[in-house]
């Protein structure tokens, strides 16, 4: 007898707006749950489709019929020295709280604080602090993880996957979370991780925790013009310890000023930053001075300091952002068209220039540009008003995947590919390469019941 069901309609959207069907939706409250609702969707041929928070962007928690498991009930979370172990279900907000208590922090700063530590590992998320300490992968010890076969087991750091896989291209970016990761010798842990729950399902992670620095430099810096702040980017890429370099347009800043009156009346661009540093008297304090009349920024009207009550403050503005967008498309009554693209590091110019050139041709004063800009992973984000600007965005977005891919970029650096980018996939990757990936997952779920339509058509 299977745990009993639940409704199934708060799982059959995301944070996307991206809306599915399902037949029916469970909540198990434990692994021997969850094996009795996998064996039994596995004897059926019922596809399963995995839900988290919902914060998602690309559809792959969102259902495409059979049925749902949500795993909202495992919420295990125990923090150690130099690790944490979470449920799938522990918020990212829940585990940085609880690690800072311990005076340690989880390094990978994903912007949306209430994903599932189940949903930032599944898609190898990245964020701000991404420009430091990278991707999610990298910072996974071990997985627990059960199969469509009824098998649970937790993978550790170090396991390589024991059965034949073909390895396929890495793009030349700092971060990629487009399709599965195959290289030789590859680890379970890293195969798992960024798979979007299309090979298992996992049920806990035991995750690296960092030590708290002795102090952190946070600050918003405004420039009065875009070439300042990007030339500012360049320059500011190697300064030691720096940890976060995220970038707002100005568009982005007019968008915010009704919140946020502070901003410089001529402000164009700000570039967010935070520096790790020995102590608040570190010797890197002052070299911000010439920095920043070395790139003409707004030296008395930008923003720093030291507190965590400040450098909340400085990431609430970052974050507002995108919150507003999703209010003003939504008022519009059409789609978001954001992107997750990403390029080498040395053609992020390229890249955002492309963004301008096709934006201002096509729609003028109805984009704005912000993110990650260390990592040449900036989103660009069309705002349509008309049913004739909503086609003209969803042409845009597919020209800009094709060109990121041309500078040896990806489709997807942190939010995955989930349902709605499957086409953009076999922009990047050759169908050999595609079909490596399939192979793996026919391996591990031979019915292909898990997570269908994430990743690869249904």
């Amino acid at each position: 007898m299977i745990a009993s069901s639940v409704p199934a309609t708060p799982y059959l959207e995301d944070a996307s707006g991206y809306r599915g069907e399902a037949e029916q939706a469970f909540a198990p409250s434990d692994v021997q749950q969850l094996r009795e609702i996998v064996l039994a969707a596995s004897a059926k041929k019922i596809p399963l489709t995995i839900a988290g928070a919902g914060t998602g962007l690309t559809g792959a928690r969102v259902p495409h019929g059979g049925w749902i498991v949500s795993m909202e009930r495992f919420r295990r979370l125990e923090v150690q020295s130099g690790m944490a172990i979470c449920g799938a279900a522990v918020s990212l907000q829940e585990l940085q709280h609880a690690a800072n208590k311990a005076a340690q922090f989880f390094g990978p700063n994903p912007t949306e604080y209430s994903a599932s530590i189940g949903g930032v590992v599944a898609t190898n998320a990245g964020g701000a602090r991404g420009f430091r300490f990278g991707s999610v992968r990298g910072h996974v010890l071990s997985l627990e993880v059960t199969f469509m076969d009824g098998r649970t087991i937790r993978f550790r750091r170090g396991e390589r996957v024991d059965f034949p896989i073909r390895s396929i291209r890495r793009p030349t970016t700092t971060k990629n979370s487009a399709g599965y990761f195959l290289e030789p010798g590859v680890e379970w842990v890293d195969l798992l991780a960024g798979s979007e729950g299309t090979l298992g399902i996992l049920t806990e992670a035991e995750l690296q925790l960092l030590p708290i620095p002795p102090a952190i430099l946070g600050g918003i810096v405004f420039f009065p013009t875009d070439e300042d702040a990007l030339n500012a980017v360049d320059d500011w890429r190697v300064v030691p310890a720096l940890r976060l370099l995220e970038y707002l347009d100005g568009p982005s800043l007019d968008l915010l000023r009704p919140m946020q009156p502070d901003i410089p009346v001529k402000a164009q661009a700000a570039l967010l930053i935070e520096q790790d540093l020995e102590s608040q008297n570190d010797e890197e304090v002052d070299c911000w001075v010439e920095r920043l009349a070395e790139h003409h920024a707004f030296e008395n009207e930008s923003w720093f300091g030291f507190s965590a009550a400040e450098r909340d403050r400085f990431a609430e503005f970052r974050h507002t952002l995108p919150a507003m967008i999703v209010d003003r498309v939504r008022r519009n009554g059409w789609p978001k068209f954001g992107s997750d693209f990403a390029v080498p590091i040395n053609r992020s110019r390229d890249l955002l220039a492309y963004y301008r050139r096709r934006g201002d041709d096509l729609l003028p004063g109805q984009y704005v540009i912000f993110g990650h800009i260390g990592d040449a992973n900036v989103h660009v984000n069309l705002l349509p008003s008309t049913a004739a600007q909503a086609k003209l965005g969803e042409e845009l977005m597919t020209d800009f995947a094709r060109y990121a891919v041309s500078l040896g970029g990806t489709v997807a650096a942190e939010h995955g590919i989930g349902k709605t980018k499957v086409d953009l996939l076999k922009l990047m990757y050759s169908e050999s390469e595609i079909e490596a990936m399939r192979d793996v997952k026919r391996h591990l779920d031979p019915d292909c019941l898990l997570g269908r339509g994430t990743i690869f058509a249904a």
